[in-house]
């Protein structure tokens, strides 16, 4: 009973009760979208470039662009990886550039391994004082094998141990050729500081430019790659999209990957609400019923019957893809474990982001050997729940945090049944600390030790000392020289130090469990009520994984 037969079983039962059974063929709702796309013959118009800059940790990458940008978001980032994917547009006097910021080469990777191509130009960052690094051989790599021409800036020149020869010359050994020695790459001296060379820089990315003759319609229904997705609690699903051809509009019928919806809202990269984008524009968008991968395409369609249609097609069959690799993992595991002297090393993946998630899942699986193997039971965007903490004990695995935090009864769980949980927001961090984990060699390190949760109850706003929180001290002991890092919804929003911790109107060292407090954060006025600060020291102990 209730059980779905397939199309020839249904066939011989129909025979059997003396009817004749005609077989249905079954559509399938994909061959809408290549109906819709052969219509459209709208005019090709030029666009703007898609520039992503890439290059090894450290070498200025966001500062480069930030200097571009006129902005000062780079000094609060942690140095590793940018851990959200930036995308924006600038205007310059030859033309507007549209600048994506990867996190990293792996969901650069991802992106490519899905058939998409979200970037015309690569712009290679190197440091002049640090010269070529593995992640600029990696960024090489990527770039050639996507096809895109390069243009090298050497970063850091104001630097004392600069050294650009240097560069060209190892540059050279990766088949990446200067101008000057017969090549065809670009390399431009910039400084991020004194600004230096940018503006040399932009010039260059637009001479390429002019050479691809880069062209799109705006007058069509749109069609983009799906950049960045992300499941925001108050707004849901939230995707950054890249617009490729058309002009996405508010109101418009899309449909991302396994996910569809109406644009409920458009914002631009500084948050603002806009109506349309088109060609290279970068947008987040707001509606969609689910979270879309990072490299889905995404395209408006007039029809919103159609488009959940499509949706539904795409999801069952993203579930049999899922079970059979589930199965086939399981199989594999199976065998493998027979193999002689083969240790694994069991992972759960939570992260704030689908492309960090991505990024961090790669870099991590990447480091099995034949003597142990990395894998990874469950990856997923979001906080850690109990959930996790249960799958962790049936499978023996080590939790891994990126951005994201457990919630109290998952840290209770872990606790009493002694699962590893470790958080991090650098990817290399993590990485590094699993490599070092699977050689055996964990020596003592700097580790983060937290030593008390405290409860933003009450704001209050203060002209001259902005917002100070009121708090409840609910686990452990704060004290004024920990640092702090501001968690909203279990989810990193900031990390820093107190400016100040007060009891009733006397400055206090320290405050424990179950007391109340006054605090300020230094440097940092976005607080809300229920938000949560995470307090924690460094210290130097004896590691195991």
């Amino acid at each position: 009973i209730n059980q779905v037969l397939d199309q020839e079983t249904a066939m011989i039962v129909v025979e059997e009760l003396g009817h004749v059974a005609i077989a249905a063929k079954l559509d399938d709702p994909e061959a809408f979208l290549d109906e819709s796309a052969t219509q459209s013959e709208a005019e090709q118009l030029p666009r703007a470039p898609v520039v992503t800059v890439m290059g090894h940790v450290d070498h200025g990458k966001t500062s480069l662009l930030d200097y571009i940008r006129r902005a000062k978001v780079a000094a609060g980032e942690a140095g590793g990886i940018t851990q959200h994917i930036g995308a924006y547009h600038v205007r310059t006097e030859r033309g507007m550039v549209t600048f994506l910021d990867t996190p990293g080469h792996e969901a650069f990777t991802a992106m490519r391994a899905r058939g998409a191509k979200a970037t015309d130009i690569v712009i290679l960052v190197v440091a002049a004082d640090d010269g070529v690094m593995p992640q600029t051989r990696e960024a090489i790599h990527h770039a050639k094998a996507a096809g895109v021409p390069i243009v090298v800036a050497v970063t850091k020149i104001d630097k004392p141990a600069a050294n650009p020869e240097r560069v060209k010359q190892e540059l050279v050994a990766e088949q990446v050729v200067p101008e000057e020695y017969g090549g065809d790459v670009p390399f431009v001296g910039v400084s991020a500081k004194t600004g230096q060379g940018i503006d040399d820089l932009l010039e260059n990315v637009l001479l390429q430019a002019e050479v691809l003759e880069l062209k799109a319609p705006e007058d069509a229904p749109a069609k983009g790659l799906v950049i960045e997705a992300r499941l925001d609690k108050g707004r849901g699903p939230v995707a950054t999209i890249l617009v490729q051809s058309g002009t996405l509009k508010r109101g418009d019928v899309v449909l991302a990957g396994a996910s569809f919806g109406r644009v409920r809202a458009m914002l631009d990269e500084n948050g603002k609400p806009i109506q349309t984008a088109g060609p290279s524009i970068p947008v987040e968008i707001q509606g969609l019923t689910e979270v879309p991968a990072a490299g889905d395409e995404l395209m408006a369609l007039s029809d919103e019957r159609k488009a959940r249609e499509i949706a539904l097609f795409r999801q069952g069959k993203f579930r049999d893809v899922k079970l059979a690799r589930q199965q086939a993992a399981k199989l594999e595991s199976m065998f493998d474990n027979l193999g002689e002297g083969t240790q694994t090393l069991t992972l759960i993946v939570k992260t704030d982001v689908q492309g960090s998630q991505e990024a961090l899942v790669q870099s991590l699986v990447k480091l099995s050997t034949d003597e142990v193997r990395v894998q990874v039971v469950h990856a997923a965007v979001g906080g850690i729940s109990e959930t996790d903490i249960n799958l962790a004990i049936a499978s023996h695995a080590v939790v891994i945090g990126f951005n994201v935090r457990a919630d109290a009864s998952a840290k209770k769980l872990a606790e009493n049944n002694g699962i590893d949980v470790r958080y991090y927001n650098i990817i290399y961090d993590a990485v590094d600390e699993v490599k070092a984990a699977m050689s055996g060699m964990l020596a003592p390190e700097k580790k983060e030790e937290i030593i008390g949760l405290v409860e933003i109850r009450e704001v209050y706003s203060i002209s001259r000392l902005g917002n100070i929180a009121g708090c409840m001290v609910l686990d452990g002991i704060v004290r004024r020289d920990s640092q702090v890092r501001l968690l909203r919804n279990n989810v990193v929003h900031w990390t820093g130090h107190l400016e100040s911790l007060r009891r009733f109107k006397d400055d206090v060292k320290e405050v424990k469990s179950g007391f109340d407090c006054g605090l300020t954060l230094r440097g940092n006025n976005d607080i809300q009520v229920g938000d949560q600060l995470e307090v924690f020291e460094i210290k130097e102990i004896a590691r195991t994984l």
